[in-house]
């Protein structure tokens, strides 16, 4: 049996601002919203189905992403203004990590969820 991830449903303050944010960031679509969804749809079909809530822990998502795009991408952070770091619980600001032989980056989306990017799986290629 083969399972794949279809989807997850991220609360957030202000959905669309969340989903377009995101969008921007990976250089991907947003929406349109379908019911009460503002979908982000990643390169291998899954979608972040931001929804809003008043009531909401974060959530943490990580995106691998190629190493030709991550230039790019890290820029579009950068200047979006959020607060990006190099390690998980927030330290290392303006740094990228390079675990595993790749590189990566966390970053605070408009509703406080931490994205992150990164080129190569913890644990390295398998």
């Amino acid at each position: 049996m083969t399972i794949k991830l279809d989807h997850i449903i991220v609360p957030a303050n202000d959905k669309r601002e969340s989903a377009e944010f995101l969008a921007g960031i990976l250089g991907v679509t947003a929406g349109p919203q379908t019911g009460p969804f503002y979908p982000v749809t990643t390169g291998n079909g899954v979608t972040l189905d931001f929804m809003d809530s008043d009531d909401f822990r974060w959530h943490h998502c990580a995106f691998l992403v190629p190493e030709e795009d991550f230039d790019a991408i890290h820029a579009r952070i950068k200047a979006s203004g959020a607060k990006w770091y190099a390690d998980p619980d927030g330290s290392g600001v303006g740094e990228i990590n390079t675990r595993d032989g790749g590189r990566g980056v966390y970053f605070d989306d408009p509703g406080g969820h931490a994205m992150e990017v990164l080129t190569v799986p913890y644990g390295g290629w398998r």
